[in-house]
């Protein structure tokens, strides 16, 4: 079968590999639509990071590995042990890969796993490739009325609406995003889903203004321009927000949405950071704010989510802004995101077609 692989830095190859077998416990998909995510990005311009060079404690693999872990697609086989999924059922897939032995998974923390890995980056197929077997676990239902196309962008969704979720946001909070790229949008949706009435966000991309625009933001402003400390204060009665989401992951928004965040408020931190950031102790103490990190998802967010859109609270469709053929991946995809980022929010990919 054919499979899109990460070989290193730059080097990204449409392989010929051999199709996956099924074995107790799994479920074979095909894969029709899947995103390219900035972390796939990081590793296509500056990896392997993510992607093991040696064996991974969980997989056992190592790179060339398959890209991939935004994705949905249909079953086409399902192991005899199997019952909760059937032939030609369209599912999406959460890639955590956890070892449910540390002291995370026993908690029920398996997005914090001490060898965590994910399908897609760290081993066991990706879902840019013809088929993928994976643990039944991963897979969830899609609704009748929520198409492949959506979910694909779950995984993302799911990213933006734990991080609220897990956050101390409460009823009547207001928030401050930090970047309007595909996390920053999820948060402003998942924010919206849950009644926020005062969501502000700081961006510099006049098209991902739009976008943030279009997904329920209350007040988009211009970090180039505007003194976002101040008009958070001013957007919110003199105090500061509530509970701020970093999702840039640049220094000098981070620096603003310390202090922006009011007395006794939250930073939380999402964007995975290339470099090693800067905290100043004393934004913390002089104001007992609080900063917390947040890692990727909880497998009952995905199904919340899921509830969401299928319930008309969350319409994530508009973020879908190209769609591309298999063949088309490094020009269409990788290189249109490296060249056109402030206009591209999610590219998908297809990788099989419906029958």
């Amino acid at each position: 079968m054919k499979a899109v692989r990460f070989h290193g830095k730059e080097d990204i190859r449409i392989d010929t590999i051999p199709v996956p077998q099924v074995n107790k416990g799994q479920v074979k998909v095909k894969p029709i639509w899947c995103g390219i995510c900035g972390s796939d990005l990081h590793e296509f311009l500056g990896g392997p990071g993510l992607c093991p060079t040696t064996p991974h404690p969980i997989t056992g693999e190592t790179v060339p590995l398959t890209f991939g872990h935004e994705f949905s697609g249909i079953v086409e086989e399902v192991a005899d042990d199997v019952t909760e999924f059937k032939i030609g059922d369209r599912v999406c897939v959460q890639p955590i890969i956890y070892d449910g032995t540390c002291g995370a998974c026993k908690a029920g923390y398996i997005n914090c796993c001490y060898s965590n890995g994910f399908v897609g980056l760290s081993g066991w197929g990706g879902g840019l490739s013809e088929h993928i077997v994976l643990p039944k676990s991963c897979c969830y239902k899609l609704p009748d009325n929520v198409s492949l196309e959506v979910g694909a962008l779950i995984e993302p969704l799911a990213v933006g609406w734990h991080a609220v979720e897990l956050s101390p946001y409460k009823d009547n909070d207001s928030a401050l995003v930090l970047g309007g790229g595909p996390i920053g949008l999820a948060v402003i949706q998942a924010l919206k889903a849950k009644g926020c009435k005062n969501v502000i966000v700081s961006e510099v991309s006049s098209r991902r203004k739009d976008f943030a625009r279009h997904f329920g933001a209350d007040h988009i402003l211009d970090p180039t321009k505007e003194d976002i400390v101040q008009r958070c204060r001013d957007l919110t009665d003199g105090w500061g927000v509530h509970v701020a989401y970093d999702c840039a992951g640049v220094q000098a928004a981070f620096k603003q949405g310390v202090l922006a965040v009011r007395a006794r408020g939250t930073i939380v931190n999402i964007a995975i950071w290339e470099k090693d950031a800067t905290i100043t102790p004393n934004d913390f103490c002089f104001k007992e704010r609080s900063y917390m990190g947040i890692a990727t998802y909880e497998g009952g967010d995905f199904q919340l989510v899921l509830n969401a859109i299928s319930e008309g609270r969350m319409n994530p469709e508009a973020m879908i802004t190209k769609k591309i053929a298999f063949d088309e991946v490094v020009e269409g995809g990788f290189m249109e995101l490296i060249r056109n980022k402030d206009n591209t929010v999610k590219i998908l990919v297809q990788a099989n077609k419906l029958e």
